[in-house]
């Protein structure tokens, strides 16, 4: 069988970047949670970012977490969040005993519907926070859910997981809410292996969470511990490698917007696939690249999901909407039209193989399993 090629995989640095870092950890013995590493890793994300905090955590869901309890989330307060996203998104939730209320997306960038948020803010009229995720590396229609969550005085937490490096309107995402959280999970853009970041412009947000994310011990000759804290700091030979993956981010996102390039205009004369392109004034990261497949078409996702399999190639459907899903089925879903968009875009997209280690000619290949379906 052919070289395995993935969806998305760890890429490290031509150069050895985040072996040196590493390294030097070893050699110093700072491998536990504090350290240069650490230090280095944070102001370089805050430099391209262009915040004035960050706090790298164990993992982006840990960094969801300790925002939504900077944010005074709390016991059977109401939570607004996206429906289309990954569990880690909703869990941080119900960890605080809240209680989400999932809003439907929009059929241009898949994200957060404005007009179900209003909709929502009608039956919920006081939320404690709004969790707005940057699905797949596209940005939401943040301008309007800012003056929306501005009008109603309430907190937004943005899921920029898999956003790192978006641009929209020369800002980044992530530094539009209250606080952002950025992950550096082995698939993501740049990893750290396993990993989180909390970024925010309020240095009361993350000067708490690091607080917490230690397990919440006071400035005390003894261990005092007044609050509930958590073990959720990264560790100093983690944030080495994510010292040497940001020497790279740009390099990666130049790569990954080059791939959905050569999907879109391969597929840009079958008229039963669509690619989610960017909108005005966006400069995505296309982590994934995604498509969705005409209603009516012979090709069903998962035919192209399975032929692709055969050839040990790695593509998946689109996440599950949350209001779908067991676990989360006796929370409200709040959605505009009369069939969900989320489930809409669930039935009929797929992300196709984004691999920044995947060559021109292995793309080719890919393309070509996929035109031969629509002939």
């Amino acid at each position: 069988m052919s070289e395995k090629i993935y969806l998305a995989s760890p890429h490290m640095s031509d150069e050895g970047y985040e072996r040196k870092y590493v390294k030097e950890a070893f050699d110093t013995n700072w491998l536990s949670t504090v350290g240069e590493n650490i230090n280095q890793f944070e102001e370089s994300v805050k430099k391209y970012l262009g915040v004035k905090s960050a706090i790298a955590l164990a993992s982006g869901t840990s960094a969801i977490h300790l925002g939504l309890k900077a944010l005074g989330v709390t016991k059977n307060d109401y939570v607004f969040v996206s429906d289309l996203t990954f569990s880690a998104s909703v869990n941080p939730i119900i960890y605080e005993n809240a209680k989400p209320i999932f809003i439907d997306s929009e059929p241009q960038t898949w994200n957060m519907d404005p007009k179900a948020l209003e909709k929502a803010f009608e039956k919920y009229p006081n939320p404690k926070a709004v969790v707005v995720v940057h699905l797949y590396g596209r940005i939401s229609e943040i301008d309007e859910i800012c003056e929306i969550c501005k009008k109603h005085n309430v907190p937004i937490l943005e899921d920029a997981a898999e956003a790192l490096g978006v641009k929209y309107k020369n800002k980044f995402l992530g530094t539009y809410g209250n606080c952002g959280v950025l992950s550096f999970n082995g698939n993501k853009i740049i990893t750290t292996t396993g990993g989180g970041m909390l970024i925010s412009n309020n240095e009361e947000i993350t000067k708490k969470a690091k607080f917490w994310s230690t397990q919440s011990k006071e400035p005390a000759r003894y261990y005092q511990h007044e609050e509930i804290g958590y073990n959720y700091r990264m560790s100093n030979v983690l944030a080495g490698i994510g010292r040497g993956q940001m020497k790279v981010l740009e390099e990666r996102i130049a790569k990954k917007r080059k791939i959905f390039e050569n999907y879109k205009k391969a597929f840009e004369e079958i008229d039963e696939i669509k690619m989610n392109e960017d909108k005005e004034y966006e400069r995505s990261n296309h982590w994934l690249s995604t498509m969705t497949i005409k209603e009516t078409s012979k090709v069903k996702p998962l035919d192209i999901v399975e032929n692709l399999e055969k050839e040990n190639i790695e593509a998946r459907l689109v996440w599950k909407p949350m209001h779908l899903q067991p676990i989360f089925e006796k929370y409200d879903f709040i959605k505009v039209a009369e069939k969900a968009v989320s489930e809409d875009l669930f039935e009929r997209g797929v992300c196709l193989p984004s691999d920044t280690k995947m060559t021109e000619e292995q793309q080719k290949m890919i393309i070509e399993i996929i035109k031969k379906l629509f002939e």
